[in-house]
């Protein structure tokens, strides 16, 4: 498979913030989101077997891993990388951005679903896979975000709409003043959490972190 970056740091998003991980950014994504924060991932990569990059990452003191991208279910193989990660106790967090379907992962109890839901500053709101949300499992998450009210509007009919069975975060977008979100969130009683990506605090808006 093709992978573009395999780095340790902090988890900066949702469930697993502050905690330390192993990052597994493979390449390519179908999407092409306006603010999107990693457009190097788009081409740029190295082919890597399976057992390549589970050799890699056995050289950190570290059980978390993160596979991230691009889009990690463009690739076939990252299937067969999660079967080996979690049958060696590996605990994985799988962000995937809403577009394809996760049916063939919600049987992998030791896997945390992180799934995206486009709002219209993205301007790839019309590749949204809804029938996700019904599939996400307690412990997975949800995440939408938000440059402005319009997608903040869009994100809570989505989430009266479907109910999620697990926990919401709305992550302003980088730069976006997020004391804005948190005012609507609390004056609309909307049961989600403010998500912040404290990697860009700590480090701002670089690779490898």
């Amino acid at each position: 498979m093709k992978v573009n970056e395999i780095f340790y740091s902090l988890q900066g998003e949702g469930k697993w913030t502050g905690l330390p991980n192993i990052f597994i950014r493979t390449t390519g994504c179908n999407l092409r989101c306006s603010y999107c924060d990693t457009k190097y991932a788009y081409y740029d990569g190295k082919e890597m077997s399976v057992n390549d990059i589970y050799n890699k990452i056995k050289s950190y003191s570290c059980n978390n891993v993160c596979i991230t991208g691009g889009e990690p279910l463009e690739q076939n193989e990252t299937f067969d990388l999660i079967d080996l990660l979690l049958k060696n106790k590996y605990k994985i967090g799988l962000e995937t951005n809403g577009s394809k379907s996760i049916k063939n992962l919600i049987n992998k109890k030791s896997l945390l679903i992180s799934l995206d839901i486009k709002c219209p500053s993205s301007k790839m709101q019309m590749k949204n896979c809804f029938e996700n949300i019904n599939l996400l499992r307690k412990n997975d998450q949800l995440k939408f975000i938000i440059k402005d009210k319009k997608d903040f509007d869009y994100a809570k009919k989505i989430i009266k709409k479907y109910n999620p069975a697990c926990d919401v975060f709305l992550q302003p977008l980088w730069r976006t003043n997020p004391s804005l979100i948190a005012s609507w969130i609390t004056n609309d009683n909307l049961n989600v959490r403010l998500g912040l990506q404290i990697h860009k605090i700590l480090w701002g808006d670089k690779k490898g972190v």
